[in-house]
């Protein structure tokens, strides 16, 4: 009895604590109707909320923190399919910027903020400033060691003496009454 009351409290519990997050969480990225990443200087935004009208999906302007209306932005048309509509800017200095996606018909897909960081350029350096003498070994394997002609030669022979054996066991196989 004591068993199934305390299974039934803790179900209870557990409901109400995955709750909690999604009524704290305020309004969503995915609730506004669009996705916006950056990857290094470049802006992306997708949406599905537009439909084509007239050719055209809608457009998307990134707009800075002393830009305050749609015009003032970078705009670029949306381009992709009734499944999703995407935009991007490129060479995007760093900062917090506003993107804001406008459907042909009017209405606002969504805004959403991004902060686009300074990247650096990778550096290269050398390690080493000598070359190995001999480069890859593709076709032993990756065998570091050069073996020398005797070593060669005894391999050779015993590859020959397999196959010599190997075709004197099938000669002898073909003749079946043959002791």
């Amino acid at each position: 009895m004591h068993t199934s009351r305390l299974l039934l409290r803790s179900g209870l519990t557990l409901a109400a604590a995955a709750a909690l997050p999604a009524g704290f969480a305020g309004p969503s990225a995915a609730a506004s109707g669009i996705s916006v990443s950056t990857t290094g200087s470049t802006v992306s935004v997708v949406t599905s909320a537009c439909t084509q009208i007239n050719g055209s999906w809608g457009t998307a302007a990134l707009l800075s923190n002393r830009q305050a209306s749609f015009t003032q932005g970078r705009q670029v048309a949306l381009s992709g399919t009734s499944v999703s509509q995407s935009a991007a800017w490129s060479a995007v200095s760093p900062g917090t910027f506003t993107v804001v996606v406008v459907c042909s018909s009017g209405s606002t897909a969504g805004s959403q903020s991004v902060i686009v960081s300074a990247s650096t350029p990778p550096t290269i350096s050398a390690t080493s400033t000598t070359r190995p003498s001999r480069g890859v070994m593709g076709g032993l394997g990756g065998a570091a060691r050069d073996y020398g002609p005797l070593t060669l030669g005894v391999g050779a022979a015993l590859v020959g003496a397999g196959v010599v054996a190997t075709g004197w066991v099938l000669r002898r196989r073909s003749k079946p009454y043959r002791l």
